[in-house]
C-alpha cells in the first residue's frame, strides 16, 4: 500500500546512486522530499536506505527500468511531484567514426528516457495540480564540442523537447527545465579548471542546489529554460 500519510512531496531521480544524482537526492531529502532512486548499481539502494527512500536498480535506456522506478514511487508513496532525469555518458569518438549503433545508443540513453518518463509522470502531475521535471544535460548542448559529439547532438535535442513540453503542459502547471552543468568533481576533469571564469571546477553540491531550485517551487515561474551552471565556461547575453 502506498504511504500517503502527510503532505510530503516525492522526488524521483534516475542516475541517483552516486555523483551528481546522489548529491541531488541528499539536497531534496534535506528539503523534505521523499525519494525514489534508480541507478545501475547497488549504490542507489544504499543511498535510499540511508535517506529513508526507496530504490530500484536500472538503466535510463531501458523502458522497463524507467517504468519500474515510476511504479515503485507510486506504489510506495502514491504521488510524484518532482523528477530528475540523469543519464550516463554515451560512446565517444571522432565525429564520422562513431558507429551507427553508438549514435542509436546515445539516442536511447539521452532522449528517449526523458520522453518515456514524461509519458508516465505527466498524468500523475496533472491530477495533483502540477509538478516539475529537470533534465540534466551539459553546457555543450549550446557549445558543441568535438570531445563528446554524440552527447552534444542528443542533449541539444533534450533542450528542444523541453521547450515543446513546456508549451504543451505549462497551462497544467507542470514545468520542465534543463540543468547544463560544466566540469564537475564527479568526474576527473580538474585539468579543465582554467577554462572557466571562476578558475575551478564545480562541486556536485553546487549542481545539486541548482537542480533543487528548479525542481522545487522556488522556481515556480521558470519553465522551458536551459540553465548553465558551468562557472562561466560559457556566457550568454
Amino acid at each position: 500500500m502506498p504511504d500517503t500519510s502527510g503532505t510530503r512531496k516525492v522526488c524521483l531521480i534516475t542516475g541517483g546512486g552516486r555523483g551528481m544524482g546522489a548529491a541531488v537526492a541528499r539536497e531534496m531529502q534535506a528539503r523534505g522530499y521523499r525519494l525514489a532512486l534508480m541507478s545501475p548499481s547497488e549504490s542507489c539502494e544504499e543511498l535510499a536506505a540511508e535517506l529513508g527512500g526507496v530504490a530500484r536498480r536500472g538503466v535510463a535506456q531501458s523502458d522497463e527500468d524507467i517504468r519500474g522506478v515510476f511504479d515503485l514511487a507510486m506504489s510506495s508513496y502514491g504521488r510524484v511531484d518532482a523528477v530528475l532525469n540523469h543519464t550516463g555518458h554515451p560512446p565517444k569518438g571522432d565525429l564520422l567514426e562513431i558507429a551507427d549503433e553508438d549514435w542509436d545508443l546515445a539516442h536511447e540513453m539521452i532522449v528517449k528516457p526523458v520522453i518515456r518518463m514524461a509519458r508516465l509522470v505527466t498524468p500523475v502531475m496533472e491530477a495533483q495540480g502540477g509538478g516539475s521535471i529537470v533534465n540534466i544535460t551539459t553546457y555543450e548542448a549550446f557549445e558543441p564540442s568535438l570531445w563528446f559529439p554524440a552527447s552534444c547532438v542528443y542533449r541539444t535535442g533534450v533542450s528542444s523537447f523541453t521547450k515543446l513540453y513546456s508549451d504543451r503542459y505549462g497551462p497544467k502547471n507542470i514545468r520542465m527545465n534543463c540543468l547544463l552543468p560544466g566540469f564537475t568533481d564527479s568526474l576527473d576533469v580538474g585539468r579543465f579548471a582554467e577554462l572557466t571564469a571562476l578558475k575551478r571546477i564545480g562541486r556536485v553540491e553546487e549542481q545539486a542546489k541548482a537542480a533543487a531550485f528548479l525542481l522545487s517551487d522556488d522556481s515556480s515561474y521558470i519553465t522551458g529554460q536551459s540553465l548553465r551552471v558551468d562557472g562561466g565556461l560559457t556566457r550568454a547575453i
